[in-house]
C-alpha cells in the first residue's frame, strides 16, 4: 500500500477584506501520497495558492481565519500541522516541506547573491559549517542544470534569465531534500521551450529525491505528462478529481470539460474558434448556495442553484460534484461519456 505523508481534511479558510469575509477555500479534503505527484487544478482565484500556503502555515494571521475545529486537519506524518506553533512550523518548511513560489523574480530576494539565498536554508536547518552550506549550494546549482555554477553563486537575481531565476528557486526549494515540494504555477511566464525544460527537471529530482510533488496551476497541458492524480478546484472546492487517464479522458463535469476545451489541440484548424468559458467565477463573500458553477453552466438544473452537490464516486480513485449524475436528472443533450455507471452516491459536506 502507498504510505500517505499529506492527508488535508475539511480545510476552510477565509480572509478579512473590507467588504466582508471572503470564503477563499470551502471544506477541501485531499491526500498525498509518497512519490507521486498530486496537481491542483483551476482558474485563478479558486483556491490553489491559498490551499498550498495553508499547509505551509505562510497565511498572514491579522487577516486570515482557518477552521480548526471539528474534523478540520492538516496531517503530514500524522501530525496536524494546524496545531503546530510558528517555531515548529519554521522547523518543517523548507526542510521536511518546501515550496515553488509564482514569481521567481519577486520571491527571491534582490539585494542577496543566488549562493546566499540557497546557503540560507541549509544553515538554518542542517547545522552545517558556511563551507559546506557552501558546496551543498553550488551542488544544487549543478543539480538544477545551471552552467558555471562557481561563478553564479555570486551573481543577484536580476542577472539571472527568467528561466534560470525559475531553475534557481527549485534550487533554494530543494535545497534541504524535502519530502514535499510545493510547486505553485512553476512554468508561469516562462516560454513553452523553458516550461518543457522546467517540467522535465522537476519530475527528474522529484525521482533522485524519492520526494512527493503537488503541482498547482491552471494550465491542463502542463499536467497531461508529470502528474499521477488531479483534482480539479472551482470557487474553493473540489468539483471532481482521479487519474490523469480519467481526468482527460473520461470528465465527468462541466468545468472540467471546459477547462480541457479551452486548451489549444494540435490538430485544430487555424479557422477554428478556441472555446472560451463564459461568465466570471461567483464572488465567495458571498458564495453560492448550491452548485458553484452553476451560473456559468451551460447543463445547470434549477436544484443547482438550490442544493449543493452530492459526490459521486465512478471509480476508486474518480469522484465528482454534479447534480446531472444523479439518477433523477435529465441527461438528453449530454455530450458522449460525461454521463457513466456510477459506484456510489453520498451527501456533500
Amino acid at each position: 500500500m502507498s504510505e500517505k505523508l499529506l492527508e488535508v481534511k475539511d480545510l476552510h479558510v477565509s480572509f478579512k477584506t473590507y467588504a466582508g469575509i471572503s470564503h477563499a477555500v470551502r471544506g477541501v479534503d485531499f491526500y498525498l501520497n509518497k512519490g507521486e505527484t498530486l496537481a491542483i487544478v483551476g482558474e485563478s482565484g479558486c483556491g490553489k495558492t491559498v490551499t498550498s500556503k495553508a499547509i505551509m502555515g505562510l497565511l498572514p494571521e491579522d487577516n486570515t481565519q482557518i477552521k480548526r475545529d471539528g474534523d478540520s486537519a492538516i496531517l503530514f506524518h500524522g501530525e496536524n500541522l494546524l496545531d503546530y506553533s510558528e517555531k515548529q512550523m519554521t522547523e518543517i518548511r523548507g526542510h521536511q516541506i518546501s515550496m515553488i513560489f509564482q514569481d521567481p523574480m519577486t520571491s527571491l530576494n534582490p539585494t542577496m547573491k543566488i549562493g546566499d539565498q540557497i546557503m540560507e536554508s541549509i544553515l538554518i536547518h542542517q547545522k552545517v559549517s558556511k563551507q559546506e552550506a557552501y558546496r551543498q549550494a553550488k551542488e544544487m546549482l549543478e543539480l538544477v542544470k545551471i552552467p558555471n555554477a562557481e561563478q553564479r553563486m555570486k551573481q543577484y537575481p536580476f542577472e539571472f534569465s527568467g528561466g534560470m531565476r525559475q531553475r534557481a528557486m527549485i534550487a533554494v526549494a530543494l535545497a534541504c531534500k524535502p519530502e514535499i515540494l510545493i510547486a505553485d504555477e512553476p512554468t508561469t511566464a516562462l516560454d513553452v521551450t523553458i516550461q518543457a525544460q522546467i517540467m522535465e527537471l522537476i519530475g527528474s529530482l522529484q525521482k533522485e529525491l524519492d520526494m512527493a510533488v503537488i503541482l498547482v496551476t491552471h494550465d491542463l497541458g502542463v499536467v497531461a505528462s508529470v502528474a499521477d492524480r488531479i483534482q480539479v478546484m472551482y470557487a474553493g472546492k473540489i468539483v471532481e478529481r482521479g487519474t490523469v487517464d480519467e481526468i482527460f479522458y473520461q470528465s465527468t463535469h462541466p468545468y472540467t470539460r471546459a477547462l480541457l476545451n479551452s486548451v489549444p489541440k494540435i490538430h485544430t484548424n487555424n479557422k477554428d474558434k478556441l472555446y472560451s468559458l463564459k461568465g466570471t467565477p461567483p464572488d465567495l463573500i458571498n458564495p453560492p448556495v448550491g452548485c458553484p458553477f452553476a451560473a456559468r453552466c451551460e447543463y445547470g438544473m434549477k436544484v443547482c442553484r438550490q442544493i449543493p452537490p452530492v459526490s459521486t464516486h465512478f471509480s476508486e480513485s474518480q469522484e465528482c460534484y454534479c447534480w446531472l449524475h444523479h439518477p433523477k436528472a435529465d441527461v438528453s443533450g449530454l455530450p458522449d461519456g460525461m454521463i457513466r455507471p456510477c459506484v456510489t452516491e453520498r451527501s456533500a459536506k
